[in-house]
Protein backbone atom coordinates (compact mmCIF):
# COMPACT_ATOMS: atom_id res chain seq x y z
CA UNK A 1 0.00 0.00 0.00
CA UNK A 2 1.07 3.09 -1.06
CA UNK A 3 1.25 5.78 1.68
CA UNK A 4 1.87 8.60 -0.58
CA UNK A 5 -0.95 11.33 -0.35
CA UNK A 6 -2.65 11.97 -2.85
CA UNK A 7 -1.85 15.83 -3.49
CA UNK A 8 2.23 14.36 -3.29
CA UNK A 9 1.16 11.91 -6.40
CA UNK A 10 3.19 13.19 -9.96
CA UNK A 11 -0.03 13.67 -11.48
CA UNK A 12 -0.71 16.77 -9.75
CA UNK A 13 2.23 18.86 -11.18
CA UNK A 14 1.96 17.68 -14.82
CA UNK A 15 1.37 21.29 -15.80
CA UNK A 16 4.17 22.41 -13.70
CA UNK A 17 6.76 19.89 -14.43
CA UNK A 18 6.11 19.48 -18.46
CA UNK A 19 8.32 16.32 -18.70
CA UNK A 20 5.92 14.41 -16.09
CA UNK A 21 3.11 12.21 -17.36
CA UNK A 22 4.54 11.81 -21.47
CA UNK A 23 4.18 15.59 -22.07
CA UNK A 24 7.30 16.61 -23.77
CA UNK A 25 10.48 19.07 -21.58
CA UNK A 26 9.91 22.56 -23.23
CA UNK A 27 13.80 23.66 -24.30
CA UNK A 28 15.26 26.61 -25.63
CA UNK A 29 17.63 26.83 -28.37
CA UNK A 30 20.48 26.99 -25.60
CA UNK A 31 23.35 24.40 -25.18
CA UNK A 32 23.81 21.95 -22.37
CA UNK A 33 27.03 22.79 -20.60
CA UNK A 34 26.37 26.48 -20.76
CA UNK A 35 25.49 28.33 -17.36
CA UNK A 36 24.70 32.61 -17.78
CA UNK A 37 26.36 34.95 -15.33
CA UNK A 38 25.07 34.57 -12.24
CA UNK A 39 24.82 30.62 -12.09
CA UNK A 40 25.82 29.29 -9.23
CA UNK A 41 29.11 27.81 -8.64
CA UNK A 42 28.26 24.70 -6.53
CA UNK A 43 26.03 23.67 -9.56
CA UNK A 44 26.98 21.82 -12.27
CA UNK A 45 25.99 23.15 -16.06
CA UNK A 46 22.78 21.82 -17.07
CA UNK A 47 22.90 18.77 -19.17
CA UNK A 48 26.43 17.58 -17.46
CA UNK A 49 26.21 14.62 -15.41
CA UNK A 50 24.78 14.61 -11.85
CA UNK A 51 23.94 18.67 -12.28
CA UNK A 52 20.13 18.19 -11.74
CA UNK A 53 21.84 16.21 -8.09
CA UNK A 54 23.93 19.10 -7.34
CA UNK A 55 20.63 21.62 -7.96
CA UNK A 56 19.01 19.64 -5.67
CA UNK A 57 21.72 20.12 -3.28
CA UNK A 58 22.45 23.44 -3.33
CA UNK A 59 18.49 24.30 -3.20
CA UNK A 60 17.93 22.37 -0.55
CA UNK A 61 20.97 23.78 1.61
CA UNK A 62 19.48 27.25 1.07
CA UNK A 63 15.63 26.14 2.74
CA UNK A 64 14.31 25.74 5.81
CA UNK A 65 16.00 21.94 7.58
CA UNK A 66 11.88 21.07 7.34
CA UNK A 67 11.90 21.35 3.83
CA UNK A 68 13.60 18.02 3.36
CA UNK A 69 10.88 16.12 4.89
CA UNK A 70 8.69 16.27 2.02
CA UNK A 71 8.88 13.87 -0.51
CA UNK A 72 7.64 15.81 -2.91
CA UNK A 73 10.25 18.24 -2.92
CA UNK A 74 13.33 15.21 -3.86
CA UNK A 75 10.62 14.10 -6.50
CA UNK A 76 10.34 17.28 -8.07
CA UNK A 77 13.18 19.43 -8.48
CA UNK A 78 11.59 22.54 -9.98
CA UNK A 79 8.96 22.39 -7.08
CA UNK A 80 11.89 22.81 -5.26
CA UNK A 81 13.18 25.41 -7.29
CA UNK A 82 10.33 27.26 -7.13
CA UNK A 83 9.55 27.33 -3.35
CA UNK A 84 13.16 28.18 -2.51
CA UNK A 85 12.90 30.80 -4.63
CA UNK A 86 10.33 32.28 -2.58
CA UNK A 87 11.84 31.72 0.59
CA UNK A 88 15.09 33.92 -0.91
CA UNK A 89 12.87 36.16 -2.39
CA UNK A 90 11.41 36.89 1.09
CA UNK A 91 15.26 37.60 2.70
CA UNK A 92 15.28 40.14 0.52
CA UNK A 93 12.45 41.29 0.87
CA UNK A 94 13.31 41.38 4.71
CA UNK A 95 16.73 42.88 4.48
CA UNK A 96 15.44 46.00 2.09
CA UNK A 97 12.94 46.43 5.11
CA UNK A 98 15.44 46.39 7.78
CA UNK A 99 17.43 48.47 5.96
CA UNK A 100 14.58 51.11 5.57
CA UNK A 101 13.55 51.08 9.22
CA UNK A 102 17.32 50.44 11.33
CA UNK A 103 17.15 54.26 11.84
CA UNK A 104 13.84 54.51 13.20
CA UNK A 105 13.98 51.41 14.81
CA UNK A 106 17.16 51.69 16.92
CA UNK A 107 18.38 55.00 17.34
CA UNK A 108 17.03 55.13 21.15
CA UNK A 109 18.63 51.96 21.61
CA UNK A 110 21.81 51.87 20.41
CA UNK A 111 24.52 54.12 19.90
CA UNK A 112 25.06 55.79 15.85
CA UNK A 113 28.26 53.46 15.77
CA UNK A 114 26.51 50.46 15.91
CA UNK A 115 23.57 51.56 13.75
CA UNK A 116 25.77 52.27 11.15
CA UNK A 117 27.39 48.27 11.60
CA UNK A 118 23.74 47.45 11.45
CA UNK A 119 23.15 49.18 8.04
CA UNK A 120 26.65 47.82 6.36
CA UNK A 121 25.22 44.45 7.91
CA UNK A 122 21.70 44.86 6.42
CA UNK A 123 23.63 46.13 2.88
CA UNK A 124 25.78 43.14 2.78
CA UNK A 125 23.46 40.84 3.55
CA UNK A 126 20.95 42.04 0.92
CA UNK A 127 23.21 42.13 -1.54
CA UNK A 128 24.31 38.46 -0.58
CA UNK A 129 20.12 37.46 -0.55
CA UNK A 130 19.68 39.40 -4.18
CA UNK A 131 22.57 37.61 -5.69
CA UNK A 132 21.60 34.00 -4.48
CA UNK A 133 17.96 35.08 -5.64
CA UNK A 134 18.67 35.12 -9.51
CA UNK A 135 21.30 32.32 -9.04
CA UNK A 136 17.94 30.52 -8.06
CA UNK A 137 16.24 31.81 -10.48
CA UNK A 138 18.70 30.41 -12.74
CA UNK A 139 18.43 27.31 -11.64
CA UNK A 140 14.82 27.07 -11.44
CA UNK A 141 15.33 28.08 -15.58
CA UNK A 142 17.28 25.29 -16.13
CA UNK A 143 15.55 22.79 -13.95
CA UNK A 144 12.51 24.24 -16.66
CA UNK A 145 14.36 22.79 -19.87
CA UNK A 146 15.70 26.37 -20.00
CA UNK A 147 19.46 26.26 -21.62
CA UNK A 148 21.47 29.37 -22.96
CA UNK A 149 23.65 30.04 -25.57
CA UNK A 150 27.70 30.41 -24.96
CA UNK A 151 28.75 34.45 -24.95
CA UNK A 152 31.77 36.25 -25.65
Amino acid sequence: MDETPEWELPGRFAQVLPRVAGVPTRRSRGRDGVVPVGWPRQVRPPGAPGWEDTAVTWLFDLCPPGYRSHAVLHRFPVVLARMTHQHVSAAVAAARHGYGTARADLSALAPPSVLAAVLRMYEHEGTRAAATERAVGLVEEALGGTRWEPRL
